[in-house]
């Protein structure tokens, strides 16, 4: 196997390659999604530019809960459990 040259190693060289695999990849991705729309019977949907898509992107935003809606959550799921656990023990 050959040994990578120097000018393999340049950064920039190697980050127009990387920008050019990740198109590759977004082009791909996309007619991966179509045929697996013609598939299911479904028309496809073209998709967003990354670019405005908080998901594409990898940050997705927090979702807060204010307290009273924590407190309401932790209510039901104590109720749910107090209700599974009384059927267990009349089994």
């Amino acid at each position: 196997m050959a040994r990578p040259s120097s000018q393999m190693q340049d950064p920039a060289l190697l980050a127009a390659a990387l920008e050019g695999l990740e198109m590759q990849r977004k082009r791909i991705e996309d007619q991966i999604a179509t045929v697996r729309g013609m598939l299911s019977g479904r028309k496809s949907v073209a998709s967003a530019p990354a670019t405005s898509s908080p998901a594409a992107s990898g940050s997705r935003r927090k979702r807060v809960l204010s307290e009273e809606a924590r407190l309401r959550i932790a209510a039901a799921q104590k109720k749910r459990w107090a209700a599974f656990r009384k059927g267990k023990k009349s089994e």
